[in-house]
């Protein structure tokens, strides 16, 4: 992903989301996948999709069981 792209989907899930917090963050080392994080805690990666000539991202969020209580 691009910086552009990157931005223009940062701008899109904080207005969604109603969290201003929320920061994607370059992987060097995956072109495909950004990390998701709020507040500076990492909770996820962002995945885009172009396979079938559409394209779309995949949000996967991790939450830890220790983090529950």
């Amino acid at each position: 992903m691009n910086q552009t792209e990157i931005s223009q989907l940062e701008a899109y899930l904080k207005k969604r989301f109603g969290n201003q917090d929320i920061a994607l963050i370059h992987r060097p080392q995956a072109s495909d996948s950004v990390e998701f994080e709020i507040d500076g805690e990492t909770l996820g990666i962002v995945y885009r999709d172009d396979e079938d000539g559409d394209i779309c991202y995949h949000v996967q969020l991790t939450v830890l069981a220790e983090d529950l209580s």
